[in-house]
């Protein structure tokens, strides 16, 4: 009890148990047939299974055809000539239809991608702007513009279902402008990811012929890495998309089994839960391998927004939920270990791992000389990476802190491909043990209208007020005192 191995990761558990963290653990006969957790999960399983493919859950059919097909085909149709003709591409988007993109990136090219050469690339530069911090904005397009002043060679990617996201709907209007003045047709410089028949940006691609994708219907930004949203960017940077579309068909027909033992979704969740409700609310993600560290970030968006919850879905206030943090091995064991070692005990930290780093792997070299730093020479800084991580978890058990393992044979699209659908479905199971709704996000839309109040939105005057009634004015100029 406490690891299964799977076609493509290996997870092992046995930090969370009682026997290994004592009474900050789960009693192993809690995980077992017959149990309550047992059968908790196989309604679960029966439930998300009857439910796939309908209302929002159909992301769980986009690693298979006809979606997967139809995605894939499309998408090809024009990652396939973006890749020929242009030498920088630039995402636009925000939350879902940003982080994915950024963690595929980080995972499946180099750190270096952008300082390549074209040739060691084999395609464009690579820019995701997710914020409308302007010197971010500027600074992106001042490192495009001077190898491209005229954007000559350079594709825009704007991801937006509605095209009303203020923060992606005034990126895009810069990018326009910048366009326009250059003289540059939008239908030849920009793709949109957008909705397939209705919203603004649909709208507005139509009426200037620019070319799109599809964002699913049924498909919410956090759930949408596997659709065109995510997919669009990586096939134009050379990401082998079949294969991350079978990683994830490989772990939807594990994550679709009845039994709790070969199910690792509902077995995570299962972990999660119930160490939730033992006080282990803060729920940290830690990667020994830097190019998993962004997908860290996508995670923090898909666990907070969809478990985050007021009220459950009788309309019961529960404010359900668990943190997601990020930290980074062997990096944050010199800031943050302190903390997780001897704070308060109410973490569950999930490390993920790397068997193999192939070519990249380096050997330290022997010769040095020196008596106290003899048993570095002649092994891999990938063994000294993993020896770090497990010597980690080793220190956390010795503090009674519970942790799994989740171990990659190697980073690439098939195992990432898997990774996401993964956490995809323990986030769908966790909203199922919570009775929560996982796929909306209330609490968003008060900050969204209050910035169209803000920035003079017609219609939402009214916001601006309770704005400045809320938190005073900040013009210096009015006299209010606040």
């Amino acid at each position: 009890m406490g690891g299964s191995l799977l076609p493509m990761l290996t997870i092992n558990h046995s930090n969370c148990l009682s026997a290994r963290v004592g009474a900050h653990g789960l009693e192993p006969e809690m995980l077992v047939s017959g149990s309550l957790a047992w059968d908790r999960a196989a309604r679960a399983t029966a439930q998300l299974n009857a439910s796939r493919g309908t209302g929002w859950e159909v992301w769980r059919d986009l690693a298979n055809n006809p979606a997967r097909g139809a995605h894939v085909s499309a998408v090809r149709a024009l990652a396939g000539p973006a890749r020929e003709r242009f030498e920088n591409v630039i995402v636009l988007g925000i939350g879902g239809s940003a982080l994915g993109n950024i963690a595929l990136h980080s995972a499946l090219k180099p750190a270096t991608y952008n300082l390549m050469d074209r040739a060691r690339r084999g395609g464009p530069r690579l820019f995701i702007v997710d914020n409308v911090d302007p010197s971010y904005l500027g600074s992106v397009l001042a490192e495009v513009r001077a190898t491209d002043p005229t954007y000559e060679k350079t594709l825009f990617n704007v991801v937006s279902k509605s095209g009303e996201t203020a923060e992606t709907a005034a990126q895009f209007m810069i990018v326009r402008g910048g366009l326009a003045k250059h003289g540059r047709a939008l239908k030849d410089h920009v793709v949109a990811i957008t909705d397939p028949t209705k919203g603004t940006m649909r709208s507005f691609c139509d009426k200037e012929g620019i070319p799109t994708l599809p964002v699913p219907d049924g498909v919410g930004g956090r759930f949408s890495v596997l659709s065109p949203v995510g997919l669009f960017s990586a096939a134009v940077c050379g990401v082998d998309i079949e294969a991350l579309l079978d990683g994830a068909a490989e772990m939807d027909a594990l994550c679709s089994k009845g039994d709790l033992d070969s199910n690792p979704g509902a077995m995570l969740a299962t972990l999660l839960y119930e160490l939730g409700g033992r006080g282990k609310v803060n729920h940290v993600m830690m990667p020994y391998c830097n190019g998993l560290y962004l997908m860290a970030d996508w995670f923090r968006q898909l666990w907070a927004e969809s478990l985050g919850k007021r009220f459950d879905t009788t309309g019961k206030e529960v404010f359900a939920g668990y943190t997601p943090i990020k930290a980074l091995g062997t990096t944050d064991q010199h800031s943050q270990v302190q903390l997780y070692r001897e704070g308060p005990n109410d973490k569950v930290f999930g490390f993920i791992t790397v068997e193999d780093f192939g070519d990249a792997d380096l050997t330290i070299p022997t010769g040095m000389g020196v008596e106290s730093l003899a048993y570095l020479e002649g092994k891999t800084l990938s063994a000294l990476l993993n020896a770090e991580q497990r010597a980690t978890a080793f220190a956390f058990v010795e503090s009674q802190r519970p942790s799994f393992e989740i171990r990659m044979p190697r980073v690439d699209a098939h195992h990432v491909g898997a990774f996401i659908y993964l956490w995809e479905m323990v986030t769908a199971y966790a909203g199922v043990f919570l009775g929560i709704d996982a796929y909306d996000q209330p609490a968003v839309e008060t900050g969204k209208v209050a910035t169209f109040g803000l920035m003079g939105r017609d219609g939402y005057s009214e916001w601006k007020d309770k704005v400045e009634a809320a938190l005073g004015c900040d013009s210096p100029a009015c006299g209010c005192g606040a």
